[in-house]
Formats: C-alpha cells, structure tokens, sequence
C-alpha cells in the first residue's frame, strides 16, 4: 500500500476501503520469505537483536521464531548499519546467540511501509485467501484502525497481523474469520486470526471458527464482548488449544458475554524479558464474566481457563470469574480452571483479590467458588476438627483465610450433652496448606459449614 502512494508516510484522516472482494490466486508470489540468521539478545536491551548476520535480507513484519521467544514476536524496524532489529516484544529466556527464523508471510493488503496510520477503516470487504495469503499487515504506529463487517477466508498464516503498535484503540466488529484448517486436528493448525500489541482494542460480534488461536494479546485494558470463537476437531478425545492467549500478567482485561468453544483462555507473562517475579504487578486485572464455555469429546485433564507463569515468584492478585456457564459433551472433566507448571508454579502464599461466585457446571466433576462455604461433619468428640480442602478450591490453592464458622445443628459431647462453643481457626495447615483447623475448648462432635478462602 506505502508503494502506491511513494508522498506520504503517515495518514491521520479517515480513510474507508469499504465494499470488495480480493481473491488470491495460486502463485508463488505468495510463498513465505523465510531467513535465518545468527543474532544476540541481551535483557538489558529488551526490544533489541544486536550482531545481525545478514541483517539485509531480514524483512520488516516477519515473524521471529527461537530458543526463549514467545507467541507473535515480530520485526518492528531493523538498521542495516549496525546489524540491529528492534523486536515488537521481549524475549522470556534468550539472552546470548542463537540462530533464528525470520518468516514473512505475504499479505493482501500491507500497510508495513508507512510510518503511521490513524483512522483506517476496513468495511464490508470480503478477503478469499484459498489458503495461499494472509489478509492484512498493519502500519508499525498509529491510532483506532477499525475492521467491520469484513469476512476474512481461508487465510494461509493470519488475517490480521500488528507488528508494532498501529494497533493502538483497534476496533474489531462484526467480522466473520473462517480458517483454512477446519479439517486439521487443532494441534496440527497454525493460523491465527489477529494480535495486538497496544492497549485498548475492543473486539466485538465476531464469529470465529478452528483456527490454531483466535487471538495473541500483548496490550492491556482490552474488552471483549459478544464473540463465538470455537476450535474443535473430529478427533475423539482431542487436544484443545487456547483461544485467546494474554501475554501480559496485569493485563486489565474483560472477557464478557462470549461463546468460548472447546478451547480454553490462557494468561502468561511470556512477553517479560525477566520473568520471575520481583517487584512488578503480578497476575491481575482479569474478570471473566457471563460467558459460555463448551467443549466436546475431549481429554479429562481439559480446562478453560489455564494460567502459566513463564517464571517463579508470582501470584494472583486480581480476578474475577462471575456468572459464567461451563459445560461439556461426551465426557466430563476434571476442573474448568488449572495453573500450567511446565516452567514454574504460582506463590500460592501471597494470593489476593479473587472472586469466584455463581458460575454453573455441568459435565465437570469439581465445581470452583471462592469463597466457598464446606460442610465439615465430625462423628467422634475431638478438640481440633480438620477440613481437607485438596481440590475443592480454584487452583488447588492453599486455605488462607476462614470467614464463617457456623455449626449446623448442635454441637454435643461425647456424652451427647448439647453446649455453645465457638473455634478459633488455624489456617493453611497439612498438605500443601490445603487444610484448615477448627479448634474448641473442649472435644466436640457435630457438623458445621465453613467458609475458606484461598486468598487474604
């Protein structure tokens, strides 16, 4: 797009592109571009390769693959001179040399030569892709680029791709993405349907079917409202993948009133050029509310919402999943929330601020509230009763907070004389901290409901 017009590089009035089709024919002008080279990265530089080999032939816009880098990082700008690329996000783990890929995906519409543009609008334009191309490559900076009842199809890699932040206030409305992977098993898809890297973006109304992710977000204070993304495959017991992947841990983001189909959100902090935790905001900003969930035919150990840590020390300090409806066919699940520790684990002892409260389950065999009210019976007098929380709090956590002791019916001796007593309560006890101490002034025998928290 920068070629057709050679005068300018920015463009701050609104522009519309409104009312066409693109069909992409079946030419190698489409192939990748695909360099690899030898760089160094440094975590002092975050957003910087440095020791380019062959830096010339690295295209602005490809996609960085490696040793450390995360989900959509991309070249933002590259200086031929002193054999440098500046990277659209962090690597989490790759300080030294390697030898990286560099992919270009070719685009229908690429806006990667400007400098800047605000105030694009993309309206009712339908892209066929068959498979071949990707469908649009926004400018490196720029303000509310708006895509609007677009249909984008079959794209080969993505449909919308940011390689900087022109996706700064993006709005996404009414769009139908439809992948070219519907008949793949949904480990074996690699498309995408967009990322962003600015804040602010709302994604609205949109239908969105079996790509590998319907989006990688790396900016925060994002909304999300009445979307139908879904990635099934044909395969029984299959693998699902995420749908939305947030890449930053105080990501301020909400997820309300969507169709979430056999796939599952994740929240990382992969984007962290240093992520273990030290004294940055940790895990925070997320409410998840009045969504459907669905999945079929698929694994036990399957969850909706999956939190991985990319490094130790961290901790959830701010959630909210509310009015939400979980279900399953064909087979039911373990849990509908987990925390993937294949790099670390979360600090169960500083957890706070989160509100799990009138969600429904069907199909899942350990239902989530937090606070949650437990019954605990005690048959046989004794001093200190003790509540075994393992599994019946979000996460697995630890109990680190009691609200409510309340004892159902009276509470006897061992001689069945009725008498009034209250416990003081010792918390984060056995296991892992899971279990919780009711503690009386005498040995007691009867049934109360306890109230536990796993944060403070």
């Amino acid at each position: 797009m920068a070629a057709a017009v050679p005068n300018r590089t920015e463009y701050a009035q609104r522009r519309v592109i409104r009312n066409g089709q693109f069909f992409v024919g079946n030419s190698s002008d489409w192939d990748d571009t695909v360099v690899t080279s030898q760089a160094s990265y440094a975590v002092n530089q975050p957003l910087k390769l440095t020791g380019v080999v062959n830096v010339a032939n690295v295209p602005v816009g490809a996609l960085i693959t490696g040793v450390g880098v995360g989900r959509e990082v991309y070249v933002r700008s590259k200086n031929v001179a002193t054999q440098e690329i500046e990277l659209l996000q962090p690597l989490y783990d790759a300080a030294g040399a390697q030898v990286y890929t560099f992919r270009r995906f070719k685009y229908v519409l690429d806006f990667s030569g400007f400098a800047k543009i605000s105030k694009i609008i993309i309206a009712d334009v339908e892209f066929n892709c068959s498979g071949r191309a990707s469908c649009l490559l926004m400018a490196p900076a720029g303000l509310i680029f708006q895509v609007r009842d677009c249909v984008f199809n079959d794209p080969k890699d993505r449909a919308i791709t940011s390689h900087g932040e022109g996706c700064q206030g993006m709005l996404i409305d009414r769009n139908q993405f439809l992948s070219a992977e519907v008949n793949m098993a949904a480990q074996d898809r690699k498309s995408i349907a967009f990322n962003t890297n600015g804040n602010d973006v709302k994604i609205r109304d949109n239908r969105i079917t079996q790509h590998r992710h319907f989006a990688v977000i790396a900016g925060t204070s994002n909304l999300f409202a009445g979307n139908h993304w879904y990635q099934g495959d044909a395969t029984g017991q299959g693998v699902r993948l995420a749908g939305l992947v947030m890449t930053q841990s105080n990501c301020r983001n909400s997820i309300v009133g969507n169709y979430i189909d056999n796939c599952f959100l994740e929240w990382t902090n992969e984007h962290d050029p240093a992520p273990d935790f030290s004294s940055e905001y940790s895990f925070a900003g997320l409410t998840v509310s009045q969504n459907v969930f669905q999945c079929g035919h698929t694994v036990p150990w399957f969850t909706f919402i999956v939190l991985k840590p990319y490094g130790p020390g961290h901790f959830i300090q701010g959630l909210c999943v509310t009015g939400n409806t979980f279900r399953t066919i064909g087979n039911a699940i373990d849990r509908v929330e987990s925390v993937d520790t294949s790099l670390a684990d979360l600090d169960w002892t500083r957890c706070r601020n989160v509100w799990i409260k009138g969600n429904s389950f069907n199909g899942v065999s350990s239902m989530i509230e937090n606070p949650r009210a437990l019954p605990l019976i005690v048959n046989t007098a004794a001093s200190t009763w003790t509540l075994d929380t393992s599994g019946l709090l979000p996460f697995g956590g630890r109990v680190r907070n009691v609200e409510a002791v309340v004892p159902r019916g009276p509470l006897r001796t061992g001689a069945n004389a009725v008498v009034w007593a209250h416990p003081y309560v010792e918390t984060e006890r056995g296991t892992g901290g899971r279990s919780v101490e009711l503690v009386w002034p005498q040995a007691l025998k009867g049934t109360a409901s306890v109230t536990v928290r796993i944060d403070n």
